[in-house]
């Protein structure tokens, strides 16, 4: 697998902030915001206000955390089945 790391800029708290990730872990981060309804702002907001270290390091543990932890009464092909797929279905679940 050949993956690069890019660089990308979010608004977080009104402030411009750059974040350099793989685009599986964007893509990642992309879908788990889509499927909680939520801005990606918001959700790389609430990562930042939890963090230890690394803005771009603390984003692929939480992805990494989403992904490969199925939520409590789900069936096992959740999100991370979308996005090992590239299809992301939309369900109801509680709020990050």
């Amino acid at each position: 697998m050949n993956s690069t790391v890019t660089k990308r800029s979010v608004v977080i708290a009104g402030r411009k902030t750059s974040i350099s990730l793989e685009d599986e872990f964007w893509n990642g981060l992309k879908a788990i915001a889509r499927h909680h309804q939520r801005t990606l702002s918001s959700v790389v907001g609430e990562i930042d206000q939890k963090r230890n270290g690394n803005l771009s390091s603390a984003i692929r543990v939480f992805v990494f955390g989403n992904l490969c932890t199925p939520l409590p009464g789900s069936p096992r092909d959740s999100v991370a089945s979308g996005v090992a797929n590239g299809s992301f279905e939309r369900r109801e679940t509680p709020s990050l």
